[in-house]
């Protein structure tokens, strides 16, 4: 009976931290992070990817490091999902910190018109750049070895 009382006291706990995909944002920008490693990785807005819609707009710098409750976090990948339906973003600055683009990336992303992808990224997941019919400029460098 203790354990049970326990095993539930524990799910009572973690419940508000799934409500929010993101755990912090800066300057507009959503991320997820790891004490440990003190990694930062962009994500979405909400509880799901499909929560909201255009909450990146215009022209995106993502910065290298970011820095929440006095820690500087690297900020290290963009997360699945993370600009998923902003047909409102044109642009993206990723950050030489960025070494991988995960997949759904940017789907749908009808307004996005350029992206250069930095020496950095080593790998680029599948659909990331799916329905994003603007799309004129993309700079894929050598360093990337992968493209699901």
């Amino acid at each position: 009976m203790k354990t049970k009382l326990f095993l539930i006291w524990i799910m009572v706990l973690c419940i508000p931290l799934s409500l929010y995909a993101h755990a912090f944002e800066v300057d507009g920008i959503y991320y997820n992070y790891s004490s440990t490693t003190r990694k930062a990785y962009v994500t979405y807005r909400g509880s799901s990817y499909d929560s909201y819609s255009n909450e990146y707009t215009g022209a995106v710098i993502i910065p290298e490091s970011v820095t929440y409750n006095g820690t500087t976090y690297s900020v290290t990948s963009i997360s699945q999902y993370a600009f998923r339906g902003c047909s409102g973003l044109t642009s993206v600055n990723i950050p030489n910190s960025v070494t991988s683009i995960d997949e759904y990336t940017f789907y749908g992303c009808s307004g996005l018109t350029s992206v250069n992808i930095p020496n950095s990224v080593t790998s680029i997941g599948g659909y990331s750049f799916y329905y994003c019919s603007g799309l004129t400029s993309i700079t894929i460098p050598n360093s990337v070895t992968s493209i699901d």
